[in-house]
């Protein structure tokens, strides 16, 4: 098939005149949802140019004679209407949109993107293309996009990047046509891999002969009969459930559908792949959703495949440039191919001049894309956060639904919710798993199995008490518990379980070598509150404790393993084997009674020590060493009981600061993000604001006198006639005070003066008759100064007297016409 682009000139004339002034109409529904006028959309929405015109006179005139030449084919994608119900070809609604955001460098990121922050807007029919393709940048406003519109953003991210990417027009199954993942496992949900090993024994023939085994022939050959009916019951249980068998789509092989093809060659792309823009996923181009391929284009051509798809995409051979394979709108239009070809030869090679020239000829006489219509795309780091319409995003599996949220869209944080059902049906819970964001108490993940009620919850380092991992059934004081830890602890706990009657520890890298410790209590013991001050003797049994070897000591001297018995007051010791031995060493001790008010204290004999040492001397140990030894280990027990206890308050510490985290859930707003900045922002200007109020108050009351009191005494306006004459004598009173202080100070400095003088007077006298000249002029100076000292605390004092009447006549005065006062003051 052949391009005509200079017969039939006549009717090209006509046809640019047809598209020149043509206005198709889109549904009015959709027009309202955009809410956007003509004259508010950018002028290339809303006129084409000389070439785009020219342009879809070639695209009108390669429709018909497709048409003629293969009228079993269906009609091309080539200039649907726009937003502002203007015809614009497919390849100028690409926009090769680079970003500055780090998280769309890459296809995966852009596929993320383009599936998490839109909502699929299903085609008006199935079988038939849509009349109307909007641009990227309206799109993204809106949130809602068709499958073509879908892939439009996405290959528009991604030629943005340098990705040699392309719109496909074809054909897929009904699930990915119309995003139903209700027979698809969700990609969150922990599916165990069992794994087989077979060992193949190696031939010894000095291996031991086998015994002979005794089996009954006739219990072998019921078990024969019985084989068959397990492996029926095994293959019945095999095959998929009733609900999962959908009846056969009757339009499988129409649905249209439009997706993703990222060819090989730029950006290190080794092989060919598509990308389903719904759901982000990549598939190889033999996958089985997909059906069939009518045409791919980008932003520089147009190109029909002229492949047998009958048998879908696998057999498909994805070279644009043979011109057998696939027919080009565009002939002698450069591709991205050609564009990466030469910059990666530019500095390789130089061509003869009489080819530049015929090259330049046929540049010249060939039809280049015209630029695209579609103004900017931008995604802001605002967009990226949001992420899902309105924040937020339901997806249903097979058993499962997940739903997504956007930080800080949740008051507790939440930003992921996947709910396991057992049936189908999704009518009854299994697992709920929960991940948390921006948390102060930094939980990061909250799984609740529904069947046997335990919660599960994991944090993130740098909590308080290094807890990184808790179980539970109940968060409360009387049920089991299950922490681990981080290694940062001083005393190196990485694990505790806890049960009503037990709790088990379990230490790393501890310098002791201790790495386990199991505590058994006399009865259930509930570690609440009541409990707490019980006697730690009365409620401990047993407690066991693990050693790992220490190499320093001998095999007789390192402890592997002790038991305090403290019901039966004994204390047994284990020690580690010797590499030639395979018993361990053992001493039980039986700890002497104390002293009482009826008995005195009990001896220690060598009866309270049970031995059996490997590879000693007979020689017995002496009773003072064994008393020794015995005194240790109750040292020992008594630090062992000490830690226990400290355990048993930790735990409750644990779940009392849970219980208080969950009843009132903080979030930490990060500067970094546009929701933490906004919230910063609004943060700082409020409090400038109480600064400006309380500035301003400040300044509106400095000059009034009764504001302290007021604050001091609590008094509220209006002011009460009794309050008023409260105010009035206690505001005199204070001022009265303060003139009385004021004139007692004067007084006391000029008593102060007048003793110096005398004594400095006193001084002279009595060695008047030894002073130098220099002595005698320092004496006239300080007498002189002393003398100033005391006329200038005379006149003050004299000043106070005469004055203080007048300024307490003049504050009566200004109390009984404050308008606050002046009402109850005058009756």
């Amino acid at each position: 098939m052949e391009t005509v682009l200079e017969s039939e000139e006549d009717e090209g004339r006509e046809l640019e005149k047809t598209f020149r002034n043509t206005q198709v109409s889109v549904p009015r529904q959709l027009l309202l949802s955009l809410n956007m006028a003509d004259s508010s959309c950018p002028e290339s929405h809303r006129i084409n140019s000389a070439a785009q015109i020219r342009l879809l006179t070639f695209a009108n005139n390669f429709q018909r004679q497709f048409s003629h030449m293969y009228p079993d084919r269906r009609p091309l994608l080539l200039f649907p209407t726009n937003e502002c119900g203007v015809q614009k070809f497919v390849s100028t609604t690409l926009r090769a949109t680079a970003t500055v955001q780090p998280e769309l460098f890459t296809w995966e990121g852009c596929a993320e993107f383009a599936a998490s922050f839109l909502s699929l807007e299903p085609l008006d029919s199935p079988i038939d293309l849509p009349s109307y393709l909007f641009s990227p940048a309206s799109v993204l406003k809106t949130q809602r996009a068709t499958c073509f519109e879908f892939a439009t953003l996405l290959c528009s991210l991604l030629l943005g990047v340098n990705y040699d990417a392309y719109c496909v027009s074809g054909y897929a199954d009904k699930e990915m046509c119309l995003l139903d993942q209700s027979l698809q496992d969700c990609p969150l949900l922990d599916t165990p891999v069992q794994s087989v090993i077979s060992e193949e024994s190696q031939e010894n023939k000095y291996k031991e002969k086998p015994q002979r085994s005794l089996k009954s022939h006739f219990m072998t050959q019921e078990e024969q009969k019985k084989k068959p009916s397990a492996e029926a019951a095994l293959l019945e249980n095999l095959k998929p459930d009733e609900g999962e068998q959908r009846p056969v789509d009757r339009l499988r092989g129409l649905r249209l559908h439009c997706w993703v093809l990222v060819l090989s060659g730029s950006r290190s792309v080794q092989e060919n792949f598509f990308i389903d823009p719904l759901t982000g996923i990549s598939y190889g181009t033999a996958a089985a959703g997909f059906l069939g391929i009518e045409s791919v284009w980008n932003n520089h051509n147009y190109y029909v495949n002229m492949q047998d798809c009958r048998s879908g995409c696998s057999d498909m051979v994805y070279d644009l440039e043979d011109v057998n394979m696939w027919e080009p709108l565009l002939f002698g239009a450069t591709s991205k191919k050609q564009l990466i070809h030469e910059a990666l030869n530019k500095n390789l090679y130089k061509m003869t001049q009489d080819v530049q020239e015929e090259l330049e000829e046929l540049e010249e006489q060939a039809f280049e894309m015209p630029r695209s219509w579609v103004s900017d795309v931008s995604i802001t780091k605002k967009d990226l956060e949001t992420r899902w319409p309105g924040g937020h995003k339901l997806t249903r599996y097979r058993k499962a639904e997940l739903e997504r949220f956007a930080p800080y869209l949740r008051p507790n944080g939440l930003i992921t919710r996947l709910v396991s059902y057992k049936d189908l049906d999704c009518t009854e819970v299994l697992l709920v798993k929960e991940w948390y964001q921006h948390r102060t108490d930094h939980l990061e993940e909250r799984e609740v199995n529904k069947v046997d009620n335990a919660t599960t919850e994991r944090f993130k380092r740098g909590r308080r008490f290094d807890l990184l991992f808790h179980r539970y059934e109940s968060l409360t004081t009387d049920g089991a518990h299950e922490m681990k830890f981080s290694s940062i602890r001083v005393d190196n706990l990485v694990q505790r379980l806890v049960s009503p009657g037990e709790m088990t520890e379990t230490f790393e890298r501890r310098a002791d070598s201790l790495y386990y410790r199991r505590v058994n209590f006399g009865r259930h013991v509930q570690f609440s509150e009541e409990h707490v001050n019980s006697e730690p003797a009365t409620r401990l049994l047993q407690v066991v404790e693990r050693f790992h070897r220490n190499s320093s000591k001998p095999a007789n001297e390192d402890v592997a393993e002790r038991v305090f018995l403290l019901a039966q007051r004994r204390i047994e010791v284990t020690y580690h084997l010797d590499a030639d031995t395979f018993i361990p060493s053992h001493r039980s001790f039986i700890k002497p009674r104390e002293a009482t008010e009826q008995k005195k204290a009990e001896d220690f004999t060598q009866d309270m020590v049970s031995s059996f040492m490997v590879g000693l001397s007979d020689t017995p140990v002496k009773t003072l060493i064994l008393y020794e030894m015995l005194v240790s280990l109750m040292k020992d027990e008594e630090m062992v009981v000490h830690q226990i206890e400290e355990s048993l308050k930790e735990v409750r510490d644990i779940v009392s600061c849970r219980e208080e985290e969950e009843g009132d859930i903080q979030l930490f707003f990060s500067p970094w993000t546009t929701t933490g900045a906004a919230r910063a922002r609004s943060k700082r200007q409020e409090m400038e604001r109480q600064a400006a109020e309380e500035q301003s108050w400040l300044h509106e009351n400095e000059k009034d006198i009764l504001a302290p009191l007021l604050m001091r005494l609590d008094i509220t306006d209006p002011l009460s006639a009794d309050d008023a004459k409260e105010l009035h004598q206690e505001c005199l009173s204070e001022f009265k005070q303060k003139l009385v202080e004021d004139a007692n100070l004067i007084q006391e400095r000029y008593q102060n003066e007048t003793q110096e003088l005398q004594k400095k007077q006193q001084w002279y006298h009595q060695n008047q008759l030894d002073m130098t000249e220099q002595q005698e002029d320092e004496y006239q100076t300080y007498c002189s100064d002393r003398t100033l000292q005391i006329r200038v605390a005379m006149r003050r004092l004299k000043m106070h007297q005469e004055e203080a009447p007048l300024k307490y006549q003049a504050l009566d005065e200004r109390l009984r016409e404050d308008p606050r006062l002046a009402p109850h003051l005058l009756s």
